[in-house]
């Protein structure tokens, strides 16, 4: 068995995310949420003004997992970063490479000096929740999320 190793996402990289990405809209019970375009994508990461960064985790040749992020600026904490997906595919759980991930991220933001790093979890989502609780992570039950679509 190779070792696992974290790297940047790379442009050639972005069709195998988005297999993950519906992976985890699965999930998540939400298949059809994911409207998002390959090209889009693509863009929004590699095109003339990237909005995400991310890492891979890979075994040998494979994206088995990814967390993927873009920087947020709180009017009250400073620059953030905001933690968009973070999925292991089903196969590889349990082997601690979400926790090689996390630590990466963890590592790059203290490395660029950000403010700290949050997050959105599903209350139902058992096992995510227990994962960050290893972290001593916080969660704010007074927040709601809002949004439109377009």
């Amino acid at each position: 068995m190779t070792p696992i190793t974290i790297r940047n996402v790379r442009r050639e990289d972005c069709p195998r995310l988005l297999e993950l990405i519906r992976e985890l809209a699965e999930y998540e019970k939400a298949p059809d949420e994911v409207t998002v375009t390959l090209e889009q994508f693509t863009d929004a990461g590699f095109g003339e003004s990237p909005v995400w960064k991310a890492f891979a985790a890979v075994d040998g040749d494979q994206i088995i997992g990814f967390a993927l992020y873009y920087i947020r600026y709180s009017t009250w904490k400073g620059c953030r970063m905001y933690l968009e997906d973070l999925l292991v595919t089903e196969s590889y759980r349990g082997r601690g490479i979400g926790k090689l991930l996390f630590d990466k991220l963890l590592e790059e933001a203290r490395e660029k000096k950000y403010n700290g790093m949050v997050w959105q979890v599903l209350e139902w989502n058992e096992p995510a929740i227990n994962f960050y609780k290893k972290y001593d992570a916080s969660f704010d039950p007074e927040w709601w999320n809002a949004s439109i679509s377009f």
